[in-house]
């Protein structure tokens, strides 16, 4: 599962709108969108954003991981 993919997992689990997540990130709309199409990667900011949104981590949401969750002390 690559990260457009996991994008729009984590959106629909959450009956979420594209719109939603835009604004509760700091980002436009055209741009998560073009992101959970895979037409367009984040920089590490918005990484950071989405990640912090979702409860996940970066590493999950990158593909680096198969588990979802953040580490923590």
């Amino acid at each position: 599962m690559d990260f457009c993919e996991r994008l729009l997992l984590l959106r629909t689990e959450q009956n979420a709108t594209q719109g939603t997540v835009a604004q509760e990130c700091g980002m436009t709309l055209r741009q998560y969108h073009r992101f959970e199409r895979g037409e367009q990667k984040p920089g590490f900011e918005n990484l950071k954003r989405l990640a912090d949104y979702y409860g996940v981590s970066v590493d999950w949401l990158m593909g680096r991981t198969p588990r979802r969750e953040v580490w923590k002390e």
